[in-house]
């Protein structure tokens, strides 16, 4: 009857507007759809009992094993009206709707389904002590907050990718990575077990795939991280994975297909479905190099932008290309298998006669019609075998059928996802901008990706119902080690987690006070994440008297380290404990460490300049705005366009890459006047994908350059009231578009450069 009052009372909530979340009444990430919090608490002893039905044995043994771990024992099956939990299933609910009640003598879970449940069970989870993830069993009870909850997720798809090709992974660490993602109620995991650097997975009837085509030399990538490990031992190649194959030092590995059926089973268990991805027609050096006959040439080798792909002129591959997905098929029981599909180098099919032939055969008129014939042949063998196909977008080019999924990635393509739709296609989003989580993180990644708009703006409503939800890629070329991998995911996947789940009631400010409390659980989880950023870090730091340096740790798991003589700091450098003073030119290297940890964590380089305001031109601007000269070359070096011809030129009042900018690569010039209006030292925030070079009255202020994802720099100057040459050059390498300049005076919040201070 109680169970019944409590599923009652949260069938009411639904109808309530959500709680605010100015102040969550719980800490759980993502946040429900709707909370009531009331007095009292519920305590989990010894003696109390749980009541489950037969098919959710498995979900109640995961929580049987939390309680374990929290006060030493497993709590025994049993009925009552009181010190009791009851977990049914209620098919009244939403697959993964749940409804959660705790009162004083008894927690009811309902779930619309076992995978509900089990949702529902990782917000409980999240409500019990940290200690239930290690075991301690030291606790004499269990107390969890009286609590009316009712939830579901916004997206059916919220994923995490990883890729274990340019740099390969445990077994272990795959099972770590799961449970991670369960506690945070992702359900996809997207394996990419092929590319040009490595062939993952055993193949039987190509048994060459795995040991030849799982190993290699060292290539460049693994070359700069060596270099990038003399600062962090993060960056350090796994020595796990280095071996001699006949007297040669090589990288790799592989997974057996024993080991991926374990695999499967695990995540299923934690109601994870794993989504393979085996990249075709491209990203195949691996398996060429080991069956040169799927190329065209014989071979295959590093062209302009890509490697020689397989041919899709000749039966030989498709032969192949069923072989290896018929045991694919086999390992992932997911309805969906990645075919990859994307940046495939062609130039090697224009000249095969097989090509030719086919193409006349089929009234083909090109080389990417050939791409989309070897595409739509291989859905068609997929379907034949109960299996659907998942492609990056480029497999939309020159057509594909309604029943592909199509995972949206070139940001560059913004009309992409809006062809998927209107061709009937399901979509998942996973833009390089945020959500390719190789790109470094900085202090904006979390408000990024939090807010990231999975539906964008004015998209119509006959096809938002498509957009399937939205995944997060790790490309590993410069992620070789385990902790490596968790620092550029997390906590970033916890502000995705938040976003595809709570969708429609987002509050980042909520988060991020929640975020706080779950970097303990984190750490006793072994989870190497990025620890949250140190509040308002100037890297080129300008004083023209004395200045100090003190920060406030966010969290207190976190040591600060410091050297004055441009080493890395480690556990025996001076701590910063209270204001370093400042009276010179100093360069200060900041280290941070967790608590515990011997390896660095985060590195700041913090550069103090002493340095006179800079007098103010007596002749200002007198007409709004920037003079923009636009050129479309991507010149060799980071300087002016002096001596090309500009293309055209703009008058601009915000600092931005005008809408009329279409050129895949190309720079930009800004220059006129910034009249500020009073004496002080000035910080700037430059935010670029990719270069960018901020100077002010003739003084470099933020040097952003070189080739990179969106990336923030910042830097000050010191300016006389009055107007001060401008001048900043931002040059594009394609796919980003990012530019962003914000500002701040007297520690005042960042903020967009008034337009009146903009003159030419």
């Amino acid at each position: 009857m109680k169970q019944l009052l409590a599923f009652a009372v949260i069938t009411f909530l639904a109808t309530l507007s959500v709680v605010s979340q100015e102040k969550p009444v719980l800490n759980v990430i993502p946040y429900p759809s709707k909370v009531i919090l009331r007095k009292g608490n519920f305590k989990i002893t010894k003696t109390t009992l749980l009541n489950r039905s037969d098919q959710l044995s498995q979900e109640c043994s995961f929580l049987n094993g939390l309680i374990e771990n929290g006060i030493g024992t497993k709590l025994g099956l049993g009925a009552g009206e009181s010190n009791v939990i009851k977990i049914a299933v209620d098919h009244r609910l939403k697959h993964e709707e749940y409804a959660l009640a705790v009162s004083t003598d008894i927690v009811s879970l309902s779930g619309g389904s076992p995978a509900g449940v089990f949702r529902g069970l990782q917000t409980l989870r999240q409500m019990f002590s940290d200690q239930v993830e290690v075991d301690s069993g030291k606790l004499k009870a269990l107390s969890i907050p009286c609590v009316l909850v009712s939830d579901l997720p916004v997206f059916d798809y919220r994923g995490l990718h990883l890729d274990v090709s340019r740099h390969f992974f445990t077994i272990e660490f795959l099972k770590k990575y799961l449970d991670v993602m369960a506690l945070y109620k992702f359900n996809k995991l997207h394996l990419h077990l092929t590319d040009d650097q490595g062939w993952r997975i055993e193949i039987k009837k190509y048994p060459k795939l795995t040991s030849e085509g799982a190993w290699r030399t060292f290539n460049n990538q693994d070359s700069a991280c060596i270099v990038k490990s003399k600062e962090n031992p993060d960056m350090a190649i796994d020595p796990r994975f280095i071996v001699k194959k006949d007297g040669v030092k090589k990288y790799g590995g592989f997974y057996t297909q024993a080991q991926m059926i374990d695999l499967v089973s695990y995540a299923k268990l934690r109601h994870i479905e794993i989504i393979p991805e085996i990249d075709m027609p491209g990203h195949m050096m691996a398996a060429i190099k080991a069956y040169p006959y799927l190329s065209c040439t014989g071979t295959s080798n590093w062209g302009k932008l890509f490697t020689t792909p397989i041919c899709p002129c000749n039966e030989s591959t498709y032969d192949f290309a069923e072989d290896v997905f018929r045991e694919i098929f086999e390992i992932f029981p997911s309805q969906y298998i990645h075919i990859g599909g994307d940046e495939v180098d062609r130039a090697s099919w224009q000249t095969n006669q097989a090509c030719a032939e086919l193409m006349k055969r089929e009234g083909i008129k090109n080389t990417a019609g050939l791409q989309s014939y070897f595409i739509n042949r291989m859905e068609k063998f997929f379907l034949a075998n109960g299996k659907k196909i998942i492609g990056w977008d480029e497999i939309l080019e020159e057509g594909i059928s309604t029943t592909a999924m199509v995972m949206y990635w070139r940001s560059w393509v913004p009309l992409a996802p809006l062809a998927a739709l209107k061709n009937g296609n399901r979509v998942i989003m996973t833009p390089g901008e945020p959500l390719y989580f190789d790109y470094l993180p900085n202090k904006n990644s979390l408000y990024d990706v939090y807010n990231f708009k999975v539906i964008p703006k004015n998209y119509p409503e006959s096809g938002v119902r498509n957009i399937y939800g939205a995944q997060a890629n790790l490309w590993t070329e410069m992620v070789p080690s385990e902790n490596r991998a968790e620092y550029m995911v997390f906590p970033r996947a916890l502000a995705l987690a938040e976003n595809l789940w709570s969708h429609h009631h987002l509050d980042f400010n909520s988060f991020s006070r929640r975020l706080l409390s779950h970097y303990p659980r984190l750490d006793l989880l072994a989870v190497k994440y990025r620890l949250p950023d140190l509040e308002n870090v100037i890297t080129e730091r300008v004083f023209m008297n004395r200045d100090s340096l003190y920060f406030d740790k966010p969290i207190n798991n976190m040591k600060l380290r410091y050297t004055l003589n441009g080493s890395i700091p480690n556990m025996t450098s001076n701590e910063l404990s209270e204001k370093l003073k400042i009276n010179h030119n100093t360069a200060v290297t900041l280290g941070v460490f967790a608590q515990g940890d011997t390896a660095i964590r985060e590195i700041y380089k913090i550069n103090f300049k002493k340095q006179d305001m800079a007098e103010a031109m007596t002749v200002s601007g007198k007409h709004a705005g920037l003079i923009g000269d636009y050129y479309k070359f991507l010149p060799d070096s980071l300087s002016t366009g002096a001596g090309k011809k500009v293309d055209s030129t703009f008058i601009i009042k915000t600092i931005s890459v005008p809408k009329t900018v279409d050129a895949p690569t190309f720079q930009i010039d800004f220059t006129g006047i910034i009249d500020v209006p009073q004496d002080g030292v000035y910080t700037f925030y430059l935010d670029c994908d990719d270069s960018g070079v901020l100077s002010i009255a003739d003084r470099l202020v933020v040097d952003n350059g070189g080739m990179h994802s969106s990336i923030e720099k910042n830097g000050q100057v010191a300016l006389k009231k009055g107007g001060h040459r401008f001048n900043l050059i931002f040059k594009e390498g394609g796919g980003g578009y990012k530019l962003r300049l914000l500002y701040s005076f007297n520690n005042s919040s960042p903020a967009a450069i008034p337009s009146t201070w903009l003159k030419h």
